[in-house]
């Protein structure tokens, strides 16, 4: 497991995991973080087809992705739609929209 993924997920227990004021948080970071353009108001709307759903998805795996593809190591598929958003979304910011988003349906 990277570091800092396990750092995420730790902060994220620490703080009492799925928390109403964190997923308030990742609700609205999803909003103001663009997350909404592409991947639809709930997360399973994407407005591409190639697009993943994210509502629902394990928590981890979305903190993994998003990390990857802010670090450059994922660089694949569909992630450079994302490279250029992702600058903007702190380590923190990105455990609140994985918890926000794995909370969904």
């Amino acid at each position: 497991m990277r570091s800092t993924t396990f750092a995420l997920l730790l902060a994220t227990t620490l703080l009492g995991g799925t928390s109403a004021a964190l997923a308030a948080d990742g609700a609205t970071l999803y909003k103001t973080k663009t997350c909404v353009a592409c991947h639809g108001a709930e997360g399973n709307k994407p407005i591409m087809p190639a697009y993943p759903k994210l509502a629902g998805q394990n928590a981890q795996y979305l903190i993994t992705q998003m990390t990857d593809i802010k670090s450059g190591t994922r660089a694949n598929g569909q992630s450079a739609a994302m490279k250029g958003v992702m600058h903007l979304v702190s380590d923190e910011e990105i455990a609140a929209i994985a918890d926000y988003l794995s909370s969904l349906q």
